[in-house]
């Protein structure tokens, strides 16, 4: 949520900020609002001040003159009454408008509708060339037994799977490897709640716009589609001490997506899939571009060092406005070679948001000055599984149908060879 005052002084950035990001606001009509909101606060506090001078006369009058100014005070309670009711109808206006305002887009985020403008700024790998017909990752792994996606659909439903045996091995191993690798750049573990209660969702701007994309229980708790709801959360309604800045978790959950946008799309394996799991990087820093800027670019770059550990071909693109949420400033997607597919599909995103998320869940500190701010967020996907397996499997597909472990891999699988010959 951005500040009110901003919004005022920079009316026609947010609105090119909006039409970039390919999203509707009535900005004109949020002014409107705010003026009522500002009109009416200011009509009760003239009262106010009537109310308190009143009261005290009513302390050294008496008689008929005491009376008269009790009876006017009661007109005016009652005037009183009816602006803060009428300021309370206001108000819900007012904040459901405010919740859809969305972030300035920084001005190196290139031009377009979708993800298919993406903007391609990084290229890394060589992709795998086979004396035989690649196989999917689905053929390879219901031929091997590692999964089971028929008995998966029977269970649990559409885009419902089962991992086996070596499956399981080769996501436990992924773990680990994540573990040590994004533990060693100085983060906070942390396993985090998936059941989420919903003023996370709103502060971290899940809600109200994304809730179709989401479970939620009878109760009225939701279900988190990554762990950066839960550990935005965290600090949610406290005051930070600047000096402990950057701060910086590596959190773990599982997760869970509707798909709600996705009917038709990847219908089959594990690119698309309702329940998953996920190591991710959320980042808190000091309210400064520069330092957003920064720790965005190492985000990203920890995930790059990842892939390269288990060298897979991969590029980075920077997301294009169409391709960004309502709070995101900038956006970069680490994809993932599939032979398979022939293409590059996404593993990771690395996003930093100002202060739209910390404003929104109430997280401030002290600056040097003494000055109340509210700090800058980040987030980046560290690696979800079972996703990552459809790019390991594929490219480290061998013609007599096996699978090669990633040497990275290895002490964590225990073997180097998923397959009959396994060993």
């Amino acid at each position: 949520m951005l500040d009110i005052h901003f919004i005022r002084e920079n009316v026609d950035i947010i609105k090119a900020g909006a039409v970039k990001k390919h999203i509707e606001v009535d900005l004109d009509r949020l002014i409107a609002v705010d003026d009522e909101r500002k009109l009416i606060r200011q009509e009760l506090d003239v009262k106010r001040a009537e109310q308190n001078r009143r009261s005290n006369e009513i302390q050294v009058l008496k008689g008929e003159d005491r009376e008269k100014v009790i009876e006017q005070m009661q007109h005016l309670k009652a005037g009183m009454a009816e602006g803060e009711e009428k300021l309370k109808e206001v108000m819900i206006e007012w904040q459901k408008l405010m919740l859809t305002v969305p972030n300035i887009p920084d001005i190196s985020v290139p031009d377009g509708e979708s993800d298919a403008d993406n903007r391609e700024v990084k290229k890394w790998g060589t992709l795998p060339e086979f004396s035989f017909t690649p196989k999917s990752h689905v053929e390879l792994m219901t031929a091997l037994d590692i999964a089971d996606f028929e008995r998966g659909a029977k269970v649990a439903g559409f885009r419902g799977y089962f991992l086996k045996g070596d499956g399981v091995l080769l996501a436990n191993a992924v773990w680990q490897l994540a573990l040590k690798h994004f533990g060693g750049k100085g983060m906070t573990l942390m396993s985090v709640p998936s059941l989420v209660r919903r003023e996370p969702f709103m502060g971290t701007g899940y809600l109200p716009q994304g809730e179709e994309d989401l479970y939620k229980t009878q109760d009225g708790e939701y279900l988190a589609g990554t762990a950066e709801v839960a550990t935005m959360g965290y600090y949610m309604d406290e005051t930070l001490d600047e000096s402990k800045f950057p701060v910086k978790f590596l959190a773990f959950s599982p997760c869970f997506r509707r798909e709600a946008g996705a009917h038709g799309k990847d219908v089959r394996g594990l690119i698309r899939v309702h329940e998953f799991f996920k190591w991710e990087q959320v980042v808190l820093c000091k309210a400064e571009h520069d330092e957003s800027v920064r720790m965005h670019e190492w985000l990203n770059r920890n995930t790059e060092e990842f892939i390269e550990l288990l060298n897979i071909p991969y590029h980075t693109v920077a997301n294009c406005g169409g391709d960004l949420g309502l709070g995101q400033v900038k956006k970069y997607d680490v994809e993932l070679w599939v032979p398979g597919e022939n293409k590059y599909r996404e593993i990771s995103s690395a996003s930093y948001f100002h202060d739209f998320q910390t404003r929104r869940l109430n997280i401030r500190y002290r600056d040097a000055e003494g000055n109340m701010r509210f700090p800058h967020s980040l987030n980046s996907t560290a690696i979800p599984t079972p996703r990552i397996l459809v790019s390991i499997i594929e490219n480290y597909q061998q013609s007599d149908g096996t699978i090669k472990v990633p040497d990275a891999l290895v002490p964590y699988v225990g073997k180097r060879i998923i397959g009959p010959t396994a060993g």
